[in-house]
């Protein structure tokens, strides 16, 4: 079904970097809030989270990983095979379109991709040639707009994060780091999941600031 990547988040506010060659689009529209929903399976849905219609709205599925589906009896790597690791009873195709359809901000289904990996087995290059082809190929067919990339901190992520920004960041249209791009102060939200039990108070402050502030 969607080809969306593995992407743990946290509770942050950052400045988003944009390439090059997505700073034209990112002006008419840098209102940016992004929302994870799905991964914790306690029935959240895309109805329950608020929408405020003045900033753009990216839902992004929680997960899809190259590991062997979540309701079988092992464990073990699928090596670019992706399985669905969100919760696909409240999350499914009808109510992405049921969604978008009353929110014309929202970004969703295979707009984009975001690609967070954390653990390598394999050298820069490697990672850079699979994930690059991977961006590529999206995008030349036109299954996706947007691509982002959310490299952490470490010695090892980062090595891996910057030759594949070296070689492909005028592929990347968002990135929470990298030199070469037009920053884009956005809000990056933790899971719907978890504001649920708090009727999303974050969220709604978050957005309000960011549309009071256009």
């Amino acid at each position: 079904m969607e080809l969306l990547k593995l992407f743990i988040t946290l509770f942050i506010l950052q400045a988003l970097c944009i390439s090059p060659r997505s700073m034209q689009a990112a002006a008419k529209n840098s209102i940016l809030f992004r929302e994870y929903i799905g991964a914790q399976f306690n029935n959240v849905k895309f109805s329950d989270v608020p929408i405020n219609p003045d900033v753009e709205f990216h839902f992004i599925l929680a997960f899809a990983i190259d590991y062997s589906s979540p309701s079988t009896s092992s464990n073990f790597p699928t090596n670019g095979k992706f399985n669905i690791f969100w919760d696909e009873q409240y999350l499914t195709p009808a109510h992405v379109s049921s969604i978008k359809s009353r929110h014309s901000n929202v970004k969703f289904h295979l707009d984009g991709i975001d690609v967070d990996y954390e653990q390598f087995s394999d050298d820069p290059d490697t990672y850079t040639h699979c994930i690059g082809r991977l961006i590529t190929t999206l995008k030349k067919n036109g299954v996706i707009s947007y691509t982002s990339i959310a490299p952490y901190g470490d010695d090892q992520a980062q090595s891996h994060y910057k030759a594949l920004w070296r070689s492909y960041g005028h592929l990347i249209d968002y990135s929470s780091n990298y030199e070469g791009g037009k920053v884009l102060v956005s809000f990056l939200s933790h899971e719907s999941d978890d504001s649920l039990a708090n009727g999303f108070r974050y969220e709604k402050k978050a957005q309000s600031l960011l549309a009071s502030a256009s």
